[in-house]
């Protein structure tokens, strides 16, 4: 009888695991939209009970700033405030069966700073943050897309309208899809410098340049939103790492280094996927440098059993450990037809940065600053580029596969 309902426990965790991954971030609810004035912009600030993916666009005939998010329930009040800074308006449109739209009617030309999404911390809701400043006409036209959103009246929620001035007769328009989210942690930082080459080069430092030089290659597809850990000279613990990536819901993360090692004619690059059974032992030794926290942020299953924990956290780990195999086949394949690698160039370690359960993460060695040849290559843009490309490729062809949704 015990085992039975041990069992039974089991199967009960179970199906709420299937119901927190299917339902957690079915139906978000957007709870406030805020508008703030700052010296040379205009913050945007939409409070989500959820992290979800978005796209930022501009539309022309009228202004306006368009964020394109999956179905979420619109919580807000009709009372919000909408006239402020540069936005005269909000409106909330369904924009397809899977996409919703919030558009803001803005007084003129506008170019978007930068977006990002804050993770709940003294307030417990997600914050999508977007500011945004004043730009020539020339500029906006550069990068906006002519034309009106379509707004359904039965399904439009506006807070206030438009003004008549600046109204244009809908047409109707495709809704861009959402771009791809991916996480790239730049290994190292701030008092953690990493390894360090013979002529006095930083991993830390060559890590960051990569990732923001990737950053850009992939954002110029404009079907990836790319998205750093940190963006300056930082020193981030491993949890904090996964947590950018989780807090975005993350379809891709893929950790950054180039290692040193006692063998100065070793080079070549590598990629690890997770596993708490290391390759070889020099990959177990790689592993055990990098891992100065090591943990598996996951569910939250407090007060669960352990044969429970253990079952769930499998369960949950199984298809994205598979899934970050597979980009690590595709990358290694990729890297292969332009940059030296290892002999055994797929490896695996127990890396921490590796163990959200959620989120496909691969770490890729660029090579060996112990290696003159490898930090001469490393250590310019141009020997950076096959890389990059690679990389970019390799990200193309794992999305372009029928399973990866």
């Amino acid at each position: 009888m015990a085992e039975g309902h041990q069992i039974s426990r089991i199967l009960t965790a179970f199906a709420a695991v299937v119901v927190w991954t299917t339902t957690a971030v079915a139906e978000p609810v957007v709870s406030a939209l805020r508008l703030g004035i700052h010296a040379e912009k205009t913050r945007i600030v939409v409070d989500l009970s959820d992290p979800v993916p978005f796209s930022i666009g501009l539309l022309a005939n009228p202004y306006r700033v368009v964020i394109e998010l999956p179905n979420v329930l619109w919580r807000v009040g009709s009372g919000a405030s909408a006239k402020r800074g540069l936005v005269e308006s909000f409106t909330f449109v369904p924009a397809s069966a899977s996409q919703t739209r919030i558009v803001l009617t803005v007084a003129g030309p506008v170019r978007i700073n930068q977006s990002f999404v804050l993770p709940p911390g003294e307030v417990v809701v997600y914050r999508l943050v977007v500011d945004i400043s004043e730009t020539t006409s020339k500029d906006f036209r550069a990068t906006a897309v002519q034309g009106s959103v379509e707004s359904g009246a039965r399904n439009e929620a506006r807070v206030t309208a438009p003004s008549p001035a600046r109204k244009s007769t809908p047409e109707r328009t495709t809704a861009k899809p959402l771009r791809r989210v991916i996480v790239l942690d730049p290994g190292h930082g701030g008092i953690d410098p990493g390894a360090i080459s013979a002529s006095g080069l930083y991993e830390k430092n060559l890590t960051l340049q990569f990732a923001r030089e990737l950053k850009v290659a992939l954002e110029a597809t404009g079907s990836i939103r790319a998205v750093l850990t940190r963006e300056g000279d930082i020193f981030l613990r491993l949890r904090e790492r996964i947590k950018v990536a989780r807090a975005i819901n993350a379809q891709l993360f893929i950790s950054i280094h180039a290692d040193s090692i006692n063998d100065k004619g070793l080079r070549g690059a590598s990629v690890y996927t997770l596993s708490e059974t290391a390759s070889d032992e020099e990959a177990a030794a790689l592993a055990q440098r990098e891992n100065r926290v090591d943990v598996i942020a996951g569910l939250d299953l407090t007060g669960e059993h352990d044969d429970v924990t253990n079952i769930l956290i499998d369960l949950t780990q199984r298809e994205s450990m598979n899934l970050s195999a597979r980009y690590a086949g595709i990358l290694v394949g990729e890297l292969r037809k332009t940059a030296p690698l290892l002999r055994r160039s797929h490896r695996f370690a127990g890396f921490a940065v590796l163990k959200a359960p959620d989120v496909p993460s691969v770490l890729v060695e660029l090579g060996y600053l112990s290696n003159g040849e490898d930090e001469k290559t490393l250590a310019t843009r141009a020997g950076r580029k096959n890389y990059v490309d690679a990389i970019a490729r390799a990200i193309d062809l794992y999305f372009a596969e029928a399973r990866v949704n």
